[in-house]
């Protein structure tokens, strides 16, 4: 069973997971997103993903996690997202062994671990660097289907530096996080009942044989796979 709930922390979610008797294997689709994670009592950090993989949840094993978007992720972590880009890894790789152990002594004082793991992020947060102010808005102009170009110029930046700034952001550029965002927006609309045909067009793409290749490409599977796997029960990433 999976959950998730707006957090504390904006731009980010709170989840949680779980399975009974066996072990479930499901599709981890790239999001512009960063996660924090408390697995198996360990402190874990999901980098951005620029394309899809399989992960598999143990039974009787809670899975719980906050997931970072709009660039905040990078600022809880004290590292450009660039640098655990498409890796799984423990954090005590990250911060130092005393900060670790701190956070992971609240999770294990805890009785709700997703609120544990959000007073760890607040925490650093408080003592993180402002915000970029353009990632946010980067999200939202990228995710409107708005040209990479027009994007730069409506934040005020040279294409160079939008692509640094998005690179430090949400490890990959802005042509790549346009990319991830309009699968995310097609495969939304087809969670929701819509056609392929109506989602590739309502998603920015040339036509449904442009976004089935897209979405080959992005998740090794086909649009209807990703429609199926991924409809009953929302995995985290």
């Amino acid at each position: 069973m999976y959950r998730e709930r707006p957090s504390v922390i904006a731009h980010a979610v709170a989840w949680s997971g779980s399975v009974d008797t066996q072990a479930r294997e499901h599709l981890v689709l790239p999001d512009g997103c960063m996660d924090l994670l408390w697995v198996n009592d360990e402190l874990l950090v999901a980098g951005p993903d620029d394309s899809a993989h399989r992960a598999s949840w143990a039974p009787s094993r809670p899975y719980v996690g906050l997931r970072f978007g709009a660039g905040v992720g990078p600022r809880v972590l004290g590292l450009p997202a660039r640098e655990v880009r498409n890796q799984r890894i423990p954090l005590s790789q990250i911060w130092p062994a005393a900060h670790v152990r701190a956070a992971r002594d609240d999770l294990l004082r805890g009785c709700d671990a997703a609120e544990a793991l959000e007073r760890v992020a607040l925490r650093r947060l408080s003592d993180a660097n402002p915000p970029d102010p353009l990632a946010a808005g980067v999200v939202e102009l990228l995710g409107r289907g708005t040209r990479v170009d027009q994007v730069a110029w409506s934040v005020g930046v040279s294409s160079r530096q939008l692509h640094r700034r998005c690179l430090d952001a949400f490890g990959y550029g802005p042509k790549t996080l346009a990319r991830i965002l309009r699968l995310q927006r097609a495969l939304d609309l087809g969670r929701a009942g819509r056609s392929a045909a109506e989602a590739a067009a309502a998603s920015g793409y040339a036509d449904q044989a442009h976004m089935s290749r897209e979405v080959k490409a992005m998740t090794g599977v086909t649009f209807g796979s990703v429609i199926t796997a991924n409809t009953a029960e929302p995995q985290p990433a």
